[in-house]
């Protein structure tokens, strides 16, 4: 199983040694904005490397929402992050599940959803798997309850979609652990990457607050238990830079008995 850690996009591979990390995931820009990213110097390095790498997309992109002013300028700044991912090698690149505004109709944002694979398809694809994340608040989220979420799928089911499933944003936002992969399978089929996080806020508390695996409001049984069902590669987004995130990354290896692949 890979194992790995969110980290700084300077030198990712630096950060992935530093870390003993088989995975590394990271912006292409700043994450809460709305610049293109820039071809990288290293690009030739990234994709010859034996570590697997994934980008996260701007927490800025919004595309279900019904505000055109960040719709459209989110459909196209998911296209050209795509396109920046795929230039590196990256297996996948990771997009929150949006939102829409109180008294809009979620449905909407579903079909928002759709239009932004047909409009990619229009551009030549994406050229990487684009995994939808599971989100932590907002009554009016595409991708926050399950409930939710199977109508998401319902919309863009039929296009090369995958998941990313994180264990804070779920405790968060209301959804139990326990038998929580089996559930998300039986909507999307799949489970392409886990976001091992713990959870500062409580339960169905809305908060999007990471915490290390041995600290927060979650068992760490349960995290471990979400990615021994889960079967895919892992990602920890959590604090206290090097030192925080080996610790986390050391104890899932322990739990799941894996060791690193690391070079």
């Amino acid at each position: 199983m890979r194992i790995g850690a969110h980290v700084d996009s300077t030198d990712p591979l630096a950060e992935a040694a530093a870390r003993s990390a088989d995975t590394v995931q990271f912006f292409l820009s700043d994450p809460q904005g709305w610049k293109a990213p820039k071809p990288r110097e290293d690009a030739e390095r990234l994709r010859a490397a034996e570590v697997d790498l994934y980008v996260h997309a701007p927490y800025v992109i919004n595309v279900a929402t019904l505000n055109n002013r960040i719709r459209i300028p989110s459909r196209k700044l998911l296209l050209g992050h795509a396109n920046a991912a795929a230039a590196i090698g990256a297996k996948g690149l990771i997009v929150h599940g949006g939102h829409v505004n109180a008294g809009d109709d979620l449905a909407v944002g579903f079909d928002n959803w759709r239009k932004t694979f047909a409009y990619a398809a229009d551009s030549g694809g994406f050229g990487v798997p684009v995994l939808i994340e599971n989100t932590a608040g907002g009554d009016n989220a595409c991708a926050r309850r399950l409930d939710a979420l199977a109508r998401l799928w319902d919309a863009i089911g039929d296009h090369e979609v995958g998941f990313c499933l994180d264990t804070c944003h779920a405790y968060a936002g209301g959804e139990e652990l326990l038998g929580l992969v089996d559930r998300v399978k039986a909507i999307t089929g799949r489970i392409d990457l886990v976001h091992a996080n713990n959870s500062k806020g409580g339960f169905n508390s809305g908060q999007d607050r990471h915490d290390n695996l041995g600290g927060g409001t979650i068992d760490p049984e349960l995290v471990v238990a979400v990615i021994r069902a889960a079967g895919a590669p892992v990602v920890v987004e959590t604090p206290g830079g090097v030192p925080g995130q080996a610790a986390d990354i050391d104890f899932l290896r322990q739990q799941l008995g894996t060791e690193s692949t690391a070079a």
